[in-house]
């Protein structure tokens, strides 16, 4: 679901290309060694944690792209140092840093023409942090507000658009969580719980795979709860909406067993 894979490569395709507009000039300091606390020239410095990136040795990359803004932060490669830092350790996958890199490089910098991709990378590092359904989905909501951010803040770029799609999978999981708790109600009988669970489906996620199961369910619980002309409602907006899926059979079936007069009308 995550498309790690792809998105690691799209990502250090988006960061090579920043390093080539910024490394031409860097010296030959890749046989230097990873002494953080070595003080060296700043060509050298970055050049030595690129080619650490490059040989995938992505946890002395950050080090030493920290390092380029400890020795030289009024360089300008200390700017670039620190978008670097953030993506290696993405690329460590050492999320917690990544994040903390991106959002440090926000606060310097925040209208700089890297901040998209910097928005970015926070983004994918909470969203590769999603867990499933049935855990603690605070990592879920802080990944959609990051790629709402990106989709607000700059909605003509490709980053908006990828955003957009994992959008769509995010609250699919969101509402698939708010489905599961929902069907525990259920299972212990307790009916109004359940269904303000599944209302929240409907009414926030109408657009997700869970939409459908999510009205049948509202028709098995207002029917427990006694309250057909709303069960009828639900089942009328099922058969509008989705009229040869199998929750719609299913909600049939049940208003023609529990509230037939209901379903006539």
């Amino acid at each position: 679901m995550l498309e790690r894979s792809r998105l690691k490569t799209a990502l250090l395709a988006a960061a090579t290309v920043a390093l080539v507009l910024t490394a031409g000039c860097a010296g030959r300091g890749g046989k230097n060694k990873d002494t953080a606390y070595v003080a060296r020239d700043v060509d050298t410095l970055y050049a030595a944690a690129k080619a650490r990136l490059d040989e995938g040795r992505t946890k002395q990359a950050a080090a030493l792209f920290d390092e380029v803004e400890r020795q030289h932060p009024y360089s300008p490669w200390a700017r670039r140092a620190q978008l670097m830092s953030a993506f290696s350790y993405y690329a460590a996958r050492d999320y917690n840093k990544a994040i903390q890199s991106a959002q440090r490089f926000l606060s310097i910098h925040p209208g700089n023409k890297d901040a998209p991709y910097a928005y970015y990378l926070v983004a994918v590092c909470y969203y590769e942090q999603i867990s499933d359904v049935t855990r603690d989905q605070k990592t879920t909501e802080q990944a959609k507000q990051a790629l709402t951010d990106i989709v607000r803040r700059y909605p003509t770029t490709s980053y908006a658009a990828d955003a957009k799609l994992k959008l769509d999978l995010v609250n699919d999981h969101l509402a698939g969580k708010e489905m599961t708790i929902g069907r525990s109600y259920e299972r212990s009988g307790k009916w109004l719980a359940a269904t303000l669970r599944f209302r929240n489906v409907v009414d926030n996620f109408q657009t997700t795979s869970h939409a459908p199961e999510a009205l049948y369910r509202l028709v098995e619980g207002y029917l427990s709860l006694g309250i057909s002309e709303e069960a009828q409602k639900a089942a009328a907006v099922l058969e509008a909406n989705y009229p040869n899926s199998v929750w719609y059979e299913r909600a049939y079936r049940l208003m023609n067993k529990n509230a037939p007069e209901n379903l006539a009308t």
